[in-house]
């Protein structure tokens, strides 16, 4: 029997899918679990829907000798450092399904598989952009250590004895690990066949602590890192959802199903977030268009770069991409990342994000587009 052609429920962006007897289930959409919400900073004031909330870090009390107070004729100041988190991302997820395609699609609760969809779609991003701004606002770890378990004490302990005016150390179980799942399934892999931990479930997904720490697998940290170490609360990500709903659309059978969502995402303690690099060169996305003055061009680079880097450029009739590491302090431009460069139509230009050593970490290119 031939099938029929769906109204509105597309199979793929080149055609529409097809009405279909009920041949067996249907696949459900898988994701990974998601994590930041363990995370996240919820000690927040001011109301959400001004458009900002605010997070304060208060300074350690020091201790005087006895009297201080009463010679000075006052205390000491409680300092505190506020931190305002804008809620300015705007988000929606709009759908449209016809009332024909609904009774006749073959799946039972279609528009509740879309909309569980959707809450799933808008967790997916509310992770991605946590975990990037931990990345953003964090300082690249590095050390001498190649062994995995050492890789990962040294990047403990470098947070473990944090201070500062905010900060006398950090016990070990307000740190977490999340890891890309290749650096996580390198610690499995040492626990299981070098450190034979009797206490371990090899046969578990999860092996909860390392020395003391919790251990998370993750596939929406940014790219090019191994892991983001962190403490409980350095990042907030306020979240107002609208409720889920679904409307007829006027004139028409058809329904619009919506989710409407808005965040922000800020680094509350970025003092206390590290990220691990992966060792291998990252790629940039860079494009060129004519700039405000004559012979500027404006470019602009995805992805952000990560805490603790930078970017420098050449622009030439051709440019050689540089490798992983290398050294790109001299022959190379410093570029803040927003200002117009001066260069040629039709000539390639090259941007390099570099780490506080100048070593090269991403690299991308493109084709000068500059003003006539």
């Amino acid at each position: 029997m031939a099938r029929i052609t769906s109204l509105n429920i597309l199979l793929d962006p080149q055609g529409k899918d097809f009405l279909a007897e009920l041949y067996g289930k249907v696949i459900e959409n898988i994701q990974k679990n998601t994590i930041s919400s363990t995370l996240k900073n919820t000690d927040l004031s001011g109301q959400p829907t001004s458009g900002t909330v605010e997070a304060k870090r208060f300074v350690n009390a020091a201790s005087k000798d006895y009297g201080t107070a009463r010679a000075a004729g006052k205390g000491d100041a409680v300092k505190a450092k506020p931190v305002v988190v804008a809620i300015d991302q705007n988000k929606e997820i709009v759908e449209e399904l016809e009332e024909k395609d609904v009774m006749l699609y073959g799946v039972d609760g279609v528009m509740t598989r879309r909309s569980s969809n959707h809450v799933l779609t808008m967790t997916r991003e509310l992770e991605r952009a946590f975990f990037g701004e931990a990345a953003r606002a964090g300082a690249q770890f590095s050390t001498s250590e190649t062994d995995i378990d050492a890789v990962l004490e040294a990047a403990i302990q470098q947070i473990e004895t944090t201070k500062n005016d905010f900060v006398d150390g950090v016990p070990r179980d307000l740190i977490k690990i999340v890891a890309t799942p290749g650096f996580y399934g390198k610690i499995r892999k040492y626990l299981d066949n070098t450190a034979h931990n009797a206490n371990i479930n090899t046969s578990a997904e999860s092996f909860n602590t390392f020395h003391g720490v919790t251990v998370e697998s993750s596939v929406y940290l940014p790219d090019g890192i191994d892991f983001v170490l962190m403490v409980t609360g350095s990042v907030a990500q306020p979240v107002l959802p609208r409720p889920y709903s679904a409307e007829k659309i006027p004139l028409s059978e058809a329904y619009a199903v919506e989710l409407f969502f808005y965040y922000g995402t800020k680094a509350v303690t970025p003092d206390l977030i590290i990220y691990k690099d992966n060792g291998v060169l990252g790629t940039l996305t860079v494009a060129s268009e004519a700039g405000n003055a004559s012979g500027t061009t404006k470019i602009t680079v995805s992805p952000d770069k990560l805490g603790g880097r930078s970017y420098v450029y050449k622009t030439a009739a051709s440019v050689t991409a540089p490798t992983y590491g290398a050294d790109l302090s001299s022959g190379w431009t410093v570029w803040d990342g927003a200002s117009d460069i001066t260069a040629t139509t039709g000539n390639k230009i090259g941007i390099a994000e570099v780490d506080g050593s100048n070593k090269c970490k991403k690299y991308g290119e493109a084709t000068v587009a500059s003003k006539a």
